[in-house]
């Protein structure tokens, strides 16, 4: 009888440690950030190239229709200011789509920001999600990340600060939660 008791004792013990850890574990560290980001498609030094597009020829009159297919691949840096010139933070890298056909000029973005200076160095975060570019400010989600944004969730709201031809500055402000590091088994 008193092993019995002493094994529902270990076990009662056991599940309340484990719920304990599981909640700890879950409780989430919110970081908000503000960057600009710099989108140059023109010039001698373009930070987006694109890389496929169309395989017929458009002869009709609609631009989104024309876009329609279009893929560019994207290294921008990211700054503390929207000056050209202010301090670089990070950069964007990934793959933009001109995903609309009609009426307004979206793209699919899948992107990934990552930091190299200042307090998020060496740390990254993914967005992944439609990008109505003509809208006032876009909403995507924050889909992962990695350093201090391990499996990072949130979203981030965009911005065009200014355009120039195809050209455009965007400001980011981002929320994300994460796991502390300390919950993480790895680093």
């Amino acid at each position: 009888m008193a092993v019995r008791a002493a094994h529902v004792l270990l076990i009662a013990a056991l599940v309340v440690m484990a719920s304990i850890c599981t909640a700890d574990a879950l409780k989430t560290k919110r970081i908000r950030i503000q960057f600009y980001m710099h989108d140059i498609v023109g010039g001698p030094n373009p930070t987006a190239v694109r890389v496929a597009g169309r395989l017929t020829n458009y002869t009709g009159s609609d631009p989104i229709a024309a876009m329609f297919g279009s893929v560019s691949v994207m290294d921008n840096p990211l700054t503390v200011t929207p000056d050209p010139n202010s301090t670089v933070m990070g950069r964007a890298q990934g793959i933009y789509a001109a995903s609309s056909q009609h009426r307004e000029f979206s793209l699919l973005m899948t992107l990934t920001y990552v930091f190299n200076s200042g307090p998020y160095n060496g740390s990254s975060f993914s967005v992944v999600g439609r990008n109505p570019v003509m809208s006032e400010v876009r909403e995507m989600p924050v889909v992962g990340g990695t350093g201090i944004f391990r499996l990072a969730r949130g979203y981030c709201f965009a911005r065009t600060y200014s355009l120039d031809q195809m050209d455009a500055i965007i400001g980011y402000n981002v929320t994300l939660y994460t796991i502390p590091k300390s919950h993480n088994h790895y680093g």
